[in-house]
């Protein structure tokens, strides 16, 4: 319906795939529920093979698309400052680049960010206590989890130390009053970690409306890293990455286009 011309052939194959992984991921953002109309971002970082020794290009969504028409070619080429390194009839959001720039200028090994504003992130970043041991799913989260403070929407620079100090070597961040964050080396790493937060978050919100809560053993948590590494056989998010392509080729086709 868009009629956008394929970038297939006058981009690199490393970028051409990179461009459809992310494609993908917006629309499984989709299916799974997690999107906010045409707000929040996933953004993914372009290795120096593509952007150039030194260079530190990213893709990003055109703003205003709702996640399920992203697609390959519409994806946006910019740089650490949001500016755009290619012609495009759609906008960028440089003030949604403001947390997603901050983390890849502190964690230069993190090929995506993944944000979301979901209904079960927000109700449990607006809890005191955050994210609770009381799932298999949280042990997960918690082995790797950190917080950072509301300052209002984030679109002033002078935010982006705090965020990166309160972010440290985390691969989770829970925005409070805002919602969730995942830093992957991969797109697959960043959806797997965002699937894994997201259902900590609803199991947490299903779970409060009972009775009393049983906790997972801290020394349970301790160990979680092991354990996840033995449940994906080593891969991490490369391990049911092929069968999530398999449900969007399915459910939402037309992405790598």
């Amino acid at each position: 319906m868009l009629n956008i011309p394929s970038l297939q052939g006058s981009v690199s194959p490393e970028e051409w795939q990179l461009r459809c992984d992310l494609a993908a991921c917006y629309r499984l953002v989709a299916l799974y529920g997690w999107s906010d109309l045409v707000f929040t971002h996933i953004s993914a970082k372009l290795p120096e093979s593509v952007s150039g020794p030194g260079e530190h290009h990213f893709l990003i969504n055109p703003y205003g698309l709702m996640f399920d028409e992203i697609t390959a070619s519409s994806l946006i080429k910019v740089d650490m400052a949001c500016n755009k390194l290619h012609d495009s009839p759609f906008p960028v959001n440089p003030a949604g680049f403001v947390i997603h720039s901050a983390v890849h200028e502190a964690r230069p090994e993190a090929g995506c960010v993944l944000h979301t504003h979901t209904r079960a992130g927000v109700a449990v970043s607006a809890q005191k206590g955050g994210v609770q041991p009381i799932s298999q799913q949280s042990t997960f989260v918690l082995g790797s989890l950190a917080y950072h403070e509301y300052e209002g929407v984030a679109f002033r620079d002078e935010e982006k130390p705090r965020l990166q100090a309160d972010l440290g070597e985390a691969n989770f961040l829970m925005l409070r009053n805002h919602g969730l964050l995942t830093v992957g080396k991969t797109i697959a790493d960043a959806f797997l970690s965002m699937y894994t937060f997201e259902n900590t978050c609803r199991i947490q919100i299903d779970a409060q409306a009972g009775g009393e809560l049983t906790q997972v053993n801290p020394q349970i948590v301790s160990g979680v890293a092991q354990a996840m590494r033995v449940q994906t056989g080593g891969l991490g998010g490369a391990f049911a990455w092929p069968a999530l392509l398999r449900k969007v080729q399915r459910d939402l086709p037309g992405y790598d286009s």
